[in-house]
């Protein structure tokens, strides 16, 4: 049997604004974009190389799922990005306002900066050794 995480739920607050920072300031691309009627729609967004798991942002509905939105992991990075060349994609995100937390650090495991997206949810960028 040969299996993979192939989807990950994203809750936003707005599918225009998402997809705006998802493929305008982190580069990935767009994958689908269905109407599925009453204002629900099926976005998925991936990185641009093509691998790794893509993101299903699924716009918040109710009191609940609003509460969520830019704090899914109660604070903690929750999602990786991970790079060939950490000092090209780091400058890029920098150049397109991708908001850092830190300043790049190395670590045992790659160089890596925390940034944000544009709800709040914590990301790492990295680069392993």
């Amino acid at each position: 049997m040969s299996t993979r995480i192939a989807t990950v739920t994203l809750v936003v607050g707005d599918y225009d604004a998402a997809i705006s920072f998802y493929c305008g300031q982190i580069g990935f691309t767009l994958v689908a974009d269905t109407d599925l009627g009453g204002g629900k729609r099926w976005v998925l967004v991936a990185p641009s190389g093509g691998g790794g798991a893509r993101l299903l942002l699924a716009r918040a509905e109710g009191d609940a799922q609003v509460d969520r939105v830019g704090d899914q992991t109660g604070g903690r990075v929750g999602f990786f990005l991970e790079t060939d060349d950490f000092a090209r994609d780091h400058a890029a995100f920098l150049a397109r306002g991708v908001r850092f937390r830190e300043i790049p650090r190395r670590e045992p495991y790659g160089t890596v900066a925390v940034f944000e997206d544009l709800y709040g949810n914590r990301w790492d960028l990295i680069q392993p050794h």
